[in-house]
């Protein structure tokens, strides 16, 4: 049961944060104010709700002692369906009490598919993940932006960057973090053997500038003549750019546009994202013994997912659940179910292991 102290401490929370908004203050505050006035409604919402059902229990609980049958007859219905609703508001409510990934906020994610192992099959199984993510981009009214692709011979994507933004599209892309296998017959198989391939994708929230800090002195910034297959130069200029970040390592180098500028720019958003990642991995690492349970950990070397095309299967082996409607899901039209049932499983999971703590 949520304490009802609680509930009354939020709903002055939300109520004092109404009240400052009617005052003037600078833009940054109320920036700051707006965002915590939006995370808090429906929260404040569902416990006004829950606070209301509380009190009507206790008044029907009266009416039902009535020496008036009628009176408690009705009382005594109303209290009963009471305490059947009750217990799915307080679920509800716990779940958006549930401590919240900071990066689910994110409305923006760097989008990384690579073909693994399998030849040109992954290349073209990387391309077909890369298209069902561009889909369901589509259906929920996101907005993705490509920012690199090196295209194979026959097809599909060696490796692929986007930038995908929208409301929420971190909260419900993140779980897609992991090795993606397919098994079909390819093309240019002649016997009609299924052949196993893989792909990996990787969803990196963009942070914001305040996020995450990079000091000049720590980048290593080298300019170079893009090139395209086979090697030959695509411009004249020194307009690719390669950055290195010297305390960790990472290289970053971009050069599909033919402005120095524009490749910087790039480069820079993807380096921030991966050092942003990198962060939240060990930040998750050190809570791994709390969070052992969780649904997608992100790790990459964990295979998540098999798309079987002969028997027009996709299986996600975190939570054990298979659709047989490849087509749609390869096509992003219900790639929801898959999502929503991951997010449903962290979220169970999550109750579970507060529970256990509470106890």
């Amino acid at each position: 049961m949520i304490p009802q102290e609680k509930l009354d401490s939020l709903i002055a929370r939300f109520e004092t944060i109404e009240k400052a908004m009617e005052t003037e203050m600078d833009a940054e505050e109320i920036v700051r104010l707006s965002k915590e006035h939006a995370e808090l409604r429906p929260v404040v919402e569902a416990g006004r709700e829950l606070t209301d059902a509380r009190r009507q229990v206790e008044e029907l609980g009266e009416l039902a002692g009535s020496d008036d049958p009628e009176m408690a007859e009705m009382a005594g219905e109303e209290l009963e369906e009471l305490k059947t609703r009750i217990p799915e508001i307080e679920h509800a409510l716990q779940i958006m009490l549930l401590p919240r990934d900071k990066a689910d906020k994110s409305a923006s994610v760097i989008l990384e598919v690579r073909a693994g192992t399998g030849g040109d099959e992954a290349a073209l199984f990387a391309g077909d993940l890369f298209r069902m993510y561009q889909r369901y981009t589509q259906i929920n009214g996101w907005k993705m932006e490509i920012i690199s692709a090196s295209e194979s011979d026959v097809g599909g994507y060696k490796e692929v960057q986007a930038s995908v933004s929208g409301e929420g599209v971190f909260a419900r892309l993140k779980f897609e973090s992991g090795v993606h296998r397919v098994q079909r017959v390819p093309e240019t198989e002649t016997q009609g053997r299924v052949h196993t391939s893989a792909a990996t994708v990787a969803m990196l929230p963009e942070p914001e500038e305040v996020d995450i800090e990079i000091n000049e002195s720590d980048l290593r910034v080298d300019v170079f003549r893009a090139s395209g297959p086979g090697g030959q130069s695509v411009n004249t200029t020194d307009s690719a750019v390669r950055i290195t970040h010297l305390p960790t390592g990472l290289v970053v180098s971009q050069q599909d546009e033919k402005s120095q500028h524009k490749n910087r720019a790039k480069a820079m958003k993807v380096l921030r994202a991966r050092l942003y990642e990198a962060e939240r991995a060990r930040a998750d690492a050190e809570r791994a013994a709390e969070r052992k349970g969780q649904v997608g950990s992100g790790d990459r070397s964990e295979r998540i997912r098999t798309y079987n095309f002969p028997q027009s299967r996709v299986t996600d082996h975190r939570i054990n659940l298979t659709l047989y409607k490849l087509d749609k899901v390869i096509a992003g039209e219900a790639l929801d179910e898959l999502v929503d049932a991951l997010i449903t499983q962290d979220q169970a999971d999550r109750l579970a292991a507060m529970e256990t703590d509470g106890s």
